[in-house]
């Protein structure tokens, strides 16, 4: 599907109406897409390995294959009228001749280039002028120059490609455990960053049209354990202040990229109400899971919408306020995970997502979303830790 070099000048009342979407993955992500492209009477078609991974259930149908498999996304590409993608494991360098005869990616192979590879990234978010950690580029233990990277110890050291959920990343409080780091990891090239002492973790999903325009759902405050998130709570407890300085980012990001898309912002938040970028993903977004409930038009039906021409959906909140915690995989037999879903279900307010995965300790099964009504803005992050602890009573035990 091919369209006009200039967003502006795009009639989309005069566009062919898209019917099928593809997406490259078929994880959860790809789940949660499928649902929301089939509201808008959209079919989506998944590139996946196998046949028990989650979006599989509800894609219309499926090219067997890996996702960084580039003749088979072009196969894919012959089946429907744009490819948005679920994970970042792809071979851009041979899905450029496909994007090359005209076939439409969401994001553009152009913006993932500047994305996918975190030194890269960093780099790129610098020049453009968004606030940032030091860092530097590692490719033997000599090369940690400490001044790059904020003049100390600890460092985080992070895995240029393929890092998710806490797996490529390490901090280090030496330069012996920066090289043991290194040679663990087999000696590859990596970045080594500057450690920010933050006092809160932020996170902004923005979207971007081919017209250039731009919504950005309201700021999420999300908390780590074992680097992996545990929780989400919208709107964040920030200042008016740090609410402007996250959405000028993504306006920057987003602008500077010609982004086309769905993107989330991890941001982190100084004692002194700085904010600095932590990472892009050009995708949808754990974080942003809430949105399905909290949200008039949630990140994957935002996806489907850019991807199918439709205008952006309204991303604004339709409660007071919202969390989200994921649902980790335990030693827990399926009897007993059962019985915790009825329970979870039982909560007020409570919507439980279930993928459908193979339970394994630490994967993520799915999550909880809680929407909460008649709370006061102040009084809201209190009132979801306390949702928080109860729900992670009844799935991690006390």
């Amino acid at each position: 599907m091919n369209f006009a070099a200039d967003p502006t000048q795009i009639n989309f009342a005069n566009q062919p109406k898209v019917e099928t979407i593809g997406a490259v993955g078929g994880g959860q992500l790809a789940w949660m897409m499928a649902i929301a492209a089939r509201s808008l009477g959209i079919s989506l078609i998944v590139q996946t390995p196998h046949e028990s991974d989650p979006a599989v259930a509800e894609a219309a149908s499926c090219v067997w294959a890996a996702v960084d498999d580039a003749m088979a996304t072009a196969t894919l590409a012959d089946q429907c009228q744009a490819i948005a993608f679920e994970n970042e494991f792809v071979d851009l360098d041979a899905l450029q001749p496909i994007a090359d005869r005209g076939v439409e990616f969401v994001p553009p192979i152009a913006s993932l280039r500047l994305l996918l590879d975190k030194y890269e990234q960093r780099c790129y978010t610098r020049d453009i002028g968004l606030p940032t950690p030091g860092f530097c580029l590692m490719e033997t233990p000599e090369d940690l120059d400490l001044a790059a990277v904020g003049g100390g110890f600890p460092v985080v050291v992070k895995a240029r490609r393929h890092g998710y959920d806490g797996q490529g990343t390490a901090i280090a409080h030496s330069r012996t455990e920066v090289a043991a780091i290194w040679e663990r990891w087999g000696r590859p090239s990596v970045e080594v960053e500057e450690f920010i002492p933050f006092t809160r973790e932020l996170a902004v999903i923005a979207a971007r049209d081919r017209r250039g325009n731009v919504e950005i759902y309201p700021i999420i405050e999300t908390q780590q354990e074992d680097r992996v998130c545990r929780r989400a709570i919208a709107p964040a407890q920030v200042s008016a202040s740090v609410e402007t300085q996250c959405q000028t980012i993504a306006r920057t990001l987003l602008t500077a990229l010609d982004a086309i898309g769905v993107f989330a912002i991890e941001l982190f938040l100084t004692a002194d109400d700085r904010v600095l970028v932590n990472e892009i993903a050009p995708r949808t977004h754990n974080s942003g899971h809430l949105t399905i409930e909290a949200s008039h038009c949630s990140q994957f039906e935002q996806i489907i919408r850019i991807a199918a021409g439709l205008p952006l959906g309204d991303p604004s909140l339709n409660c007071a306020g919202a969390l989200m915690v994921n649902l980790l995989g335990t030693t827990a037999n399926q009897q007993t995970e059962d019985r915790q879903r009825q329970q979870l279900a039982a909560i007020p307010g409570a919507t439980v997502h279930w993928y459908g995965k193979a339970s394994r300790p630490g994967r993520k099964l799915g999550h909880v979303t809680v929407t909460f009504d008649g709370v006061e803005p102040g009084d809201l992050r209190d009132r979801a830790l306390a949702v928080s602890r109860q729900i992670e009573a009844i799935w991690y035990g006390s």
